[in-house]
């Protein structure tokens, strides 16, 4: 009798452990979002009050009713809607790029055996370790003996595939993509494209969605290689395009603010669309498995 009363109340202070274990992570993991969230928050309030609102102190913790006046002087002061579109071309664009060169080359590095393999995986890994500062002029005068300076193409070709994306993928696809898939497929007739896009491509959906945002991301935010190419003004990119709002001597700090929320809201979407995909394929795979 005693050593049953003793179990269960054993039993009951682990129960209350548990309990007390799960309302911390979740508190913790409550602090973390709200950590996280707070600098886009503090944006959306700078950018919906005046500049001396943004200088005074205390500070002002709750949004004014400025934003639209904000964002109005944004499109007044910049041409926003075509370094916008341009943006969009080159971030677009240039992602879907990335998928395909990048899941292509990952495809042959994991699952094909031919001469010099090894070696040209450790000179990509090693290109990878190289700053990308270092490789502006190179990659300038490039595009110029091309032609292309001042054009879209040259942000968009330069960085059709990178040695990050092609890593990324080669480890998703050993993992992830059986041998014997594509020995039933070679049985079927298939070669290495029809292998590669009906049956590689569909399994790589989760890892494709990851770098899609990761490179989608990049290529909007993306600052000093657009400033250094695009030497026509009328072919400028968002960020190099909101730069010009911060003037030296009266700089609208709430008018940059706008600018910048203005060009952080298609991510969010961009974000919230790849992060659902990501999770509805882990979550796919998971239940197959």
């Amino acid at each position: 009798m005693a050593a049953e009363r003793t179990a269960s109340n054993a039993g009951l202070a682990i129960g209350a452990g548990s309990r007390t274990t799960r309302i911390a992570v979740r508190v913790a993991l409550l602090l973390g979002v709200l950590v996280s969230l707070f600098p886009f928050y503090w944006l959306v309030v700078m950018a919906s009050v005046t500049t001396q609102d943004i200088l005074a102190y205390p500070p002002r913790l709750l949004p004014g009713g400025q934003l639209l006046h904000n964002m109005r002087e944004v499109i007044h002061r910049i041409d926003f809607f075509t370094s916008l579109f341009n943006t969009v071309v080159v971030a677009t664009v240039g992602t879907l790029l990335v998928l395909f060169f990048d899941s292509l080359a990952a495809f042959a590095f994991a699952k094909y055996a031919f001469p010099g393999r090894k070696l040209l995986f450790g000179i990509l890994l090693a290109t990878y370790m190289i700053p990308a500062q270092l490789s502006l002029v190179p990659q300038f005068v490039t595009m110029a003996h091309f032609g292309w300076a001042g054009t879209l193409k040259a942000l968009i070709v330069p960085g059709a595939a990178n040695a990050f994306g092609i890593f990324w993928m080669r480890q998703y696809a050993q993992n992830s993509l059986p041998d014997e898939l594509l020995d039933a497929g070679r049985i079927d007739g298939a070669g290495f494209f029809r292998l590669y896009w009906q049956v590689a491509l569909p399994l790589f959906r989760p890892a494709l969605a990851f770098l899609g945002i990761f490179t989608f991301i990049s290529l909007w935010n993306d600052y000093i290689w657009p400033l250094v190419v695009m030497v026509n003004p009328d072919k400028v990119t968002l960020q190099v395009a909101l730069a010009n709002l911060n003037v030296a001597y009266n700089t609208d700090y709430a008018v940059v603010m706008a600018g910048a929320l203005m060009s952080v809201l298609p991510l969010i979407v961009v974000f919230l669309i790849g992060a659902r995909q990501f999770l509805r394929d882990l979550a796919a795979g998971a239940t197959k498995m």
